[in-house]
């Protein structure tokens, strides 16, 4: 059995949204040939989130190396708060060991911490170790719409950026990728990443997050569901990039209760800001500004994942949000299809999940794109949306054939694919680390 090194900065009981992918695929690497070995930063010193049930959806017999940080107190000093940034170092030096002390085979990197996947090419330079970079986000951004991040802070992460990213990209032996737009644009600009180094493979689910979420003791207090009104939920990020989907949204809620006499609707959303932010609402301003102010909820800190997994199981119907930035792909997508309810989702048309949800066959979808008549597509939303909202308290369940495609094992198989192609790809000799 070939041996991977899984490198997850953040892992349980840190609740963060880039761990998902690992989390959910411990328990099925070894069913398709690899014994996996996971380097992540302790929790005391990562900072973040805590959510101490989430321990009990990882197996007991995988192996956790763990790492120190150098103190957020001592680098904030210079603007430096990433976890990733802060345990670079202790990271470096703890995978060179792991991979010494178990005979790695593979290092594999799944995490939006892309600082740290530049140890990839270290460790293969050094030790000779191939490595695979699972792209579950842009590293470096060339996106330039709405929700583009401003400011002298954010101009200097760019600048850092798109040094970091040629230089992991010079020598990698494997993409992953949620969306294939990430690949596409990463063999634009590196011409050694061929198209047979690149797999597009969403995130997964795994139904036994929702037994561990109908476990956990506290019960959410953002909405009464018996209070009669329908509610609909979103969770997850928000932001400026939404401006769009959110006013197609809002727009065909108010036009529906509208419609029906009587009826109150009440959308809330929950956990908006990555950065938990109180004061950092990005939806409901929208609401505001086209006097829907009094139809939206929002709460913008983040909230832990298997309470967000109740909030979307507690709805009367939850409700997706796309970005105007086409290759977005919001990780949530699979919880929201596993939630036993109806879901509206707007999306940008090309948006890699539409066909998706389609399929799904368990809500509305309806798009847009760069020049869509946003009052057109709300008008036909508010239509679409009565035979959904009419049956709201009845559960919804996904086609068993699209269920088992997009669960976690078979993911995970599709992952132990690419990582096998990375095996037998890799170069044979270390890559020198300068130019």
């Amino acid at each position: 059995m070939k041996r991977v090194l899984v490198v997850s900065p953040s892992f349980p009981p840190i609740s963060a949204a880039d761990l998902h992918r690992v989390r959910m695929s411990l328990p099925h690497f070894r069913a398709f040939g690899w014994e996996p070995y996971v380097l992540a930063i302790a929790p005391e010193a990562h900072g973040g989130l805590v959510e101490r049930e989430l321990i009990s959806t990882v197996p007991a017999d995988v192996v956790v190396e763990r790492t120190g940080a150098l103190p957020e107190a001592l680098t904030r000093l210079v603007g430096v708060r990433n976890p990733g940034l802060r345990a670079w170092w202790h990271l470096y030096r703890a995978g060179s060991a792991a991979i010494r002390r178990h005979a790695i085979d593979l290092a594999y990197f799944s995490t939006t911490m892309f600082p740290t996947m530049c140890l990839g090419r270290l460790w293969k330079a050094r030790l000779g170790t191939p490595y695979v970079l699972d792209m579950q986000d842009t590293w470096r951004v060339d996106y330039t719409g709405a929700g583009a991040q401003r400011g002298l802070k954010a101009s200097v992460a760019r600048s850092t950026h798109a040094v970091l990213e040629p230089f992991a990209m010079r020598a990698v032996d494997g993409i992953v990728s949620v969306s294939p737009a990430y690949a596409e644009g990463l063999r634009r600009r590196y011409a050694r990443i061929r198209e047979d180094m690149c797999t597009t493979i969403p995130f997964g689910v795994s139904p036994a997050d929702f037994d561990a979420a109908s476990r956990v003791s506290a019960r959410q207090s953002f909405f009464d569901r018996t209070d009669g009104r329908l509610h609909a939920v979103g969770v997850g990020r928000g932001g400026r990039d939404m401006a769009v989907a959110a006013t197609i949204l809002f727009r065909a809620f108010d036009a529906w209760r509208s419609a029906q006499p009587g009826r109150r609707v009440c959308l809330t959303f929950v956990g908006t800001d990555y950065a938990s932010r109180p004061d950092a609402r990005t939806l409901a301003p929208v609401a505001e500004s086209i006097g829907l102010g009094n139809l939206v909820r929002e709460f913008p800190a983040r909230v832990p994942y298997l309470e967000g997994l109740r909030l979307l199981a507690d709805a009367h119907v939850n409700v997706i949000l796309g970005s105007d930035d086409a290759a977005y792909s919001p990780s949530k997508v699979y919880p929201y299809l596993l939630s036993g309810r109806p879901f509206v989702a707007v999306m940008h048309e090309a948006s890699p999940v539409v066909d998706l949800l389609r399929a799904a066959g368990t809500g509305v979808v309806v798009t847009f794109g760069s020049h869509s008549d946003v009052a057109a597509v709300a008008a036909g939303l508010a239509r679409a949306l009565e035979p959904w909202l009419a049956r709201v308290d009845a559960p919804v369940s996904l086609p068993e054939a699209l269920a088992s495609q997009i669960s976690a094992r078979e993911l995970t198989r599709r992952q132990c694919l690419a990582l096998d192609l990375a095996v037998r790809h890799a170069a044979p000799q270390a890559v020198p680390c300068v130019e």
